[in-house]
């Protein structure tokens, strides 16, 4: 038949065939293939089972909502208005939207106790879920809404992994009731702590959205943006703002014709990509949980990124903001002052500035249009907030494979320091010798058996740092092979790798040993020789802890060390 082309409303060429729109649907017009009859009777059935007008969806593309919305988590729990916008937008550009769930941990609830062994591994699996799920079904397109610190970086992952235009719409941080100090949103003193006991709730949370300080969940939405798969400025909008439900509809207009025009997720996540959300990661003193999640992305798309490459970045990128837990702002603050886009603007010159976005426009490109509000939120490099990235790596006979600290968040004054071992075989143990004050100033706390394997899980520590810091510890340092809150303060070192339970020189380390902390150096050191390392290590056995059964048991067996991002 012939076909006849002609421009729409919006200006997009289409054809026609005897009057009907011919529309790129690469997956879900296989539902309507009749060469795989009679199994397409099978499949045009099913779908209209779900109310859906056959010959309307024989000329739309097929989108994906891959929504986390839930009740428990305030970070999540807004989410189905955002997912309504989203489906408006879909609608008005000409696409079916169809809504899926994803699970959505909160680190939060989980800290302290037995769950928190559950939350890394979550990430993988959500992962997996929408893999597997999406792979299975016929969507031509996939929005993907989320905002907390797992199912971030598990969506990122199964983006990554799918050959299909992706777009992304961040959840956005909440609003505090009221601030900790007012000079240092971020920590806790005994006296505020005391004073406001019975309106933590409150103070931590008192909207829908992300804690709003450059944690975890905060840190991803800004990464998330800095790739290029959402756009360009939502990251930080206010999950309570207007803008956000904006940038909710605009979201899936744009995944419609992403798919008209072919734009899929391996055309936006290349190791450039990743490599610019590195920067970013460093120059908003993000959370130290992105040593794990830009790993395990880059591993997604076949690409190699050693825990070396923060430090390497670090040399020319700094802290240009201090935002909280680094400083006195909030991302709100950040929001106003030009938001992700205008981090970028100041480190233009570093970028890669041909990097593609959601948008079809370059990194380069979107940079140019967006202003700079505020100078002392995003200052430029000459006064940024710290000459060098907010994460740096240690290396040292206490970890070979490497082990992190936000740098941007410990006193000058414990950038070096040297202490005599106090070693703890689990958190737990740890948190009764603070309750029972038998910990004292100038101590290296170590806790092992806390890794990917030995945990199981990677358990984040931040029952632990905040019991030593509202125990007012001035030399104190804390190092593990766990994990920490994006929100952690102070010379808290985790990551450790190799981890304890694989026997690494962590597993060696006992009470009064002396260890050296250089975070300038970069070092990490145990004050013994190699060999007394090693005849220690010949006499260690791992601590085995009870797993229930299920997934953790496949889990410990699958995992990989931290240094690679803890990855299946």
């Amino acid at each position: 038949m012939a076909a006849t082309r002609d421009i729409n409303s919006d200006g997009k060429v289409f054809e026609t065939f005897n009057q009907e729109v011919v529309v790129k649907k690469p997956k879900s017009n296989l539902v309507f293939d009749d060469k795989d009859f009679p199994i397409s009777l099978v499949r045009r059935c099913i779908f209209q089972g779900t109310g859906i007008d056959i010959e309307e969806a024989k000329q739309k593309p097929i989108i994906a909502i891959a929504n986390s919305q839930t009740e428990i988590n305030p970070g999540h729990m807004h989410l189905d208005t955002i997912a309504q916008r989203v489906r408006e937008g879909v609608h008005a550009a000409g696409g079916l939207p169809f809504e899926f769930s994803v699970p959505a941990p909160c680190d939060g609830l989980a800290e302290g106790h037995e769950g928190m062994r559950f939350v890394l591994a979550q990430r993988d699996l959500i992962a997996d879920i929408i893999e597997t799920h999406v792979r299975s079904m016929v969507y031509d397109g996939i929005v993907f809404i989320a905002s907390c610190d797992k199912i971030v970086p598990g969506m990122l992952m199964a983006a990554a992994r799918l050959d299909l235009p992706a777009i992304f719409i961040t959840g956005g941080p909440n609003a505090f009731g009221i601030r900790f100090k007012s000079s240092f949103k971020g920590a806790i003193d005994r006296q505020s702590y005391d004073d406001l006991a019975d309106r933590l709730a409150t103070a931590t949370a008192a909207t829908c959205g992300a804690c709003e300080l450059m944690g975890t969940a905060n840190t991803m939405q800004c990464v998330t943006e800095a790739l290029g798969l959402s756009l360009p400025r939502s990251a930080n909008v206010p999950a309570y703002h207007s803008e956000k439900l904006l940038f909710a509809r605009m979201a899936g207009k744009r995944i419609v014709e992403m798919v008209e025009e072919e734009l899929t997720t391996d055309k936006i996540v290349t190791p450039k990509a990743i490599e610019n959300a590195v920067m970013v990661d460093l120059a908003i003193g993000g959370s130290t949980n992105s040593t794990l999640h830009l790993p395990a992305l880059a591993h997604e798309i076949g690409f190699d990124l050693p825990l070396k490459v923060f430090n390497d970045f670090n040399k020319r990128i700094p802290t240009l903001c201090a935002i909280s837990p680094n400083g006195p702002y909030g991302i709100t603050d950040l929001y106003m002052a030009g938001g992700v886009p205008g981090v970028m603007r100041r480190l233009a010159e570093d970028l890669h500035l041909d990097a593609l976005s959601v948008t079809g426009k370059t990194i380069g490109e979107i940079i140019t249009e967006s202003p700079i509000l505020n100078d002392k939120i995003i200052p430029d490099k000459a006064n940024a907030h710290m000459p060098e990235g907010g994460t740096v790596v240690l290396t040292g006979n206490l970890a070979p494979e490497g082990a992190v600290v936000k740098q941007s968040a410990v006193a000058r004054d414990m950038l070096v320091f040297s202490g005599k071992a106090l070693v703890f075989e689990s958190e737990y143990d740890c948190l009764k010798a603070i309750r029972e004050r038998s910990i004292q100033e100038g101590k290296v706390v170590v806790i092992r058996n806390e890794g990917p394997k030995g945990g199981p899980g990677m358990a984040e520590t931040l029952a632990v740092t905040l019991g030593l810091e509202l125990a007012a510890f001035k030399r104190v340092a804390l190092i593990t092979d766990g994990r920490f809150s994006g929100a952690t303060a102070g010379p808290c070192i985790g990551h450790v790798s190799p981890e304890a339970y694989v026997g690494g020189p962590i597993a060696a380390v006992r009470d009064g040993d002396e260890i050296f902390i250089d975070i300038p150096a970069r070092k990490l050191e145990l004050k013994l020789s190699d060999d007394e390392i090693t005849s220690r290590l010949r006499g260690w056995k791992p601590v085995k802890r009870e797993i229930p059964p299920g997934f953790m048991r496949r889990y410990v067996k699958l995992v990989s060390s931290a240094a690679r991002g803890a990855v299946l």
